[in-house]
C-alpha cells in the first residue's frame, strides 16, 4: 500500500535545538526567536524534541509546553513533526495527541530506548503507537541513541502498520540506507539522503524524500541543497551540499556522534556563535568549552556563515 501522498513531507527538515536559560528552564522567547529565524530561511519543516532537541532530559508536562509553544507559533507556517520517542507506547500516543491538538503534521519515533526490545516487541510498540497517535508516524532508526538497529525485514513489516507514512534511517552506513530506500520508497517516505556526491546521484537518478537533522545551523544553504536539485541548478545544489559535508566532516564521527561534545551542545554553540538564540544544554549534558567553540568558529568562518 503506497502511504506517500498521506503527508507532504519533503526536503530538508532539520531537528532543530531547544533553547534552555541558565537555569536549565526552557527559553520560550529564544525559541520563538528561533523558529522565526528557521522559518526566514527557508527550511522545509521542522523537528521538535528530537534527539537534537534533548527530549531526554524533559519532562512528558515539558514537551508538551514545547509542542504547543512550537505548533502555536509556526504551526501553520511549514510542516512540523514531534519527537514522541518514550519508553512506552501509551507516554508516545499522550504527546501526540498534544501535538495534534496545536498544529504538527506527523510524530517522529524511536523503538524504546535502554531495554533493547526483540523485534516482536518492536513491532507491538509501534502497531499500539500508530493505531492510537491522531497524527501519522515517522519511525527513526537511530542506532548510536536507542542499541537498536531495525533490519529491513522488520521495516518492511512496520511500514506495512496504517499510519506509518515514513522512515528516518539515520544508520550511518549508506548501504544500509540505500538497501532501505529501494525497498521501501514506493510504499513511505523515506528520509536520511546524505547531502554529498553518492547522496546528490541517488536523488538525480531515482528520486528521494529528503534529510532530517543537523539543527538547520548553516541556515538557507541546507534547504536550498534541495531547493537548487529540484530546479535543475546541480551545481548549486553540489556547492550547498559540500558546505553541509564539511560541518558534518569536522563536528561528527562517521556515526553521527559529536568529536567534541554532544550533538547538541556543538549545534547551540553553533547559533551562539552565529549571533542566534543557541543558548545551553541540560545535565547531565555539558556546553561546550572554549577550544571547542574556537573550532566551530573556524568551520562556520571557513564556511562564509560568520566573518573572522
Amino acid at each position: 500500500m503506497n502511504k506517500r501522498s498521506i503527508v507532504e513531507w519533503q526536503g530538508y527538515i532539520p531537528a532543530i535545538t531547544t533553547p534552555f536559560d541558565a537555569e536549565g528552564a526552557l527559553d520560550f522567547d529564544a525559541l520563538g526567536n528561533l523558529l522565526d529565524w528557521l522559518h526566514g530561511e527557508g527550511m522545509h519543516g521542522l523537528v521538535i524534541a528530537g534527539t537534537t532537541g534533548e527530549w531526554t532530559s524533559m519532562s512528558d508536562e515539558e514537551r508538551a509546553a514545547l509542542f504547543s509553544a512550537a505548533g502555536n507559533h509556526v504551526g501553520k507556517k511549514l510542516p512540523l513533526l514531534a519527537g514522541c520517542s518514550a519508553f512506552t507506547a501509551e507516554r508516545t500516543v499522550a504527546l501526540a495527541e498534544v501535538a495534534g491538538k496545536v498544529g504538527f503534521s506527523g510524530i517522529l519515533v524511536t523503538p524504546p530506548p535502554y531495554l533493547r526490545p526483540n523485534a516482536a516487541e518492536i513491532e507491538n510498540f509501534y502497531r499500539t503507537v500508530a493505531a492510537g497517535s491522531p497524527l501519522p508516524v515517522c519511525i527513526y532508526n537511530w542506532p548510536p541513541g536507542t542499541g537498536i538497529d531495525l533490519d529491513l525485514d522488520l521495516l518492511e513489516r512496520l511500514t506495512d502498520i496504517d499510519n506509518i507514512v515514513a522512515v528516518k534511517q539515520s544508520t550511518g552506513q549508506l548501504d544500509r540506507f540505500i538497501a532501505t530506500f529501494f525497498a521501501l520508497r514506493d510504499k513511505v517516505r523515506i528520509f536520511g539522503h546524505a547531502m554529498d556526491e553518492h547522496g546528490l546521484a541517488l536523488l538525480q537518478a531515482r528520486g528521494g524524500d529528503g534529510t532530517m537533522g543537523a539543527g538547520g545551523v548553516l541556515g538557507h544553504h541546507q534547504p536550498d541543497f534541495y531547493n537548487h536539485l529540484w530546479a535543475g541548478e546541480i551545481d548549486a545544489a553540489r556547492q550547498c551540499g559540500c558546505m553541509d559535508r564539511v560541518l558534518m566532516k569536522e563536528w561528527y564521527t562517521p556515526d553521527l556522534v559529536g568529536k567534541f561534545g554532544s550533538g547538541p551542545a556543538i549545534l547551540k554553540a553553533a547559533l551562539d556563535a552565529r549571533g542566534l538564540p543557541g543558548g545551553h544544554v541540560r545535565a547531565p549534558l555539558l556546553d561546550i568549552g572554549e577550544e571547542g567553540r574556537a573550532d566551530i568558529r573556524a568551520t562556520l568562518t571557513k564556511l562564509g556563515c560568520i566573518s573572522a
